[in-house]
């Protein structure tokens, strides 16, 4: 197995927010892609696939299509997607997704966390690098050979392919989702869920005393309601 392997199994066994939290960043998901292409599903990928993803996470019908009712009114703001760099302490790389409606607030939280955790907030491509920006889709094994996805999807920019339980799990490209997604509707493959990572490129071993401040930062800045994803480059 490779990177993007070690990398799910690692984020599996992750302290998971709360539900509340985990269906208040998929109503941002809703309205950034609502207010970027439209509230057709049908016409509007990007939505598809953020609706996907609020049935795995077993958001109710209801919310999702309030979300999309509310995403549509004109007195609703959009949200900015901004990506915060640094370092947490012992020199872990940390990349933080934000969706904000505020910037300011926003830029302060995450950098008063990094400052009373003894890390430090970097300027945009100073962390970046190290991480390779990934899509993946959670499709059911029992719908398509995984063999036959590893071979017919390598085309479409496939990278790895491995069968998780009852799910194959398939890592692309960042850039590669668009395709990837087009190809499995139209084989009339269900997408479970996708999205995206950030793999490192490397990690960072730390000692376990050393892994306890850095998990401190990394779950302050996870709480912030303006925080959609954080990854770090720290071996787990």
């Amino acid at each position: 197995m490779g990177r993007a392997f070690e990398f799910r199994k690692a984020r599996k066994l992750k302290r998971w927010s709360a539900m509340s939290k985990t269906f208040t960043r998929l109503g941002k998901d809703i309205v950034i892609s609502v207010k970027e292409d439209g509230p057709d599903p049908a016409t509007n990928s990007k939505l598809r696939a953020v609706i996907q993803n609020a049935k795995a996470a077993n958001m109710p019908k209801d919310n999702i299509e309030r979300a999309i009712i509310r995403a549509s009114e004109k007195n609703q703001e959009n949200y900015k997607e901004i990506l915060f760099e640094g370092y947490a302490p012992y020199g872990v790389a940390v990349l933080v997704e934000t969706a904000t409606d505020n910037n300011t607030r926003t830029v302060a939280n995450i950098r008063s966390y990094f400052n009373k955790h003894d890390g430090s907030l970097g300027t945009s491509g100073s962390v970046n690098f190290m991480f390779d920006h990934t899509c993946n889709f959670k499709v059911n094994k029992e719908e398509i050979n995984p063999d036959e996805i590893e071979l017919d999807f390598i085309d479409f920019g496939a990278e790895e392919v491995f069968v998780d339980g009852n799910d194959i799990l398939i890592y692309a490209p960042f850039e590669c989702f668009g395709e990837i997604q087009s190809e499995l509707e139209k084989r009339n493959v269900e997408i479970i869920s996708s999205g995206f990572d950030r793999i490192p490129n490397t990690f960072k071993e730390v000692a376990e005393a050393e892994k306890i401040e850095i998990e401190k930062l990394l779950e302050k800045i996870e709480e912030d309601d303006d925080v959609q994803n954080v990854y770090h480059s720290m071996k787990e």
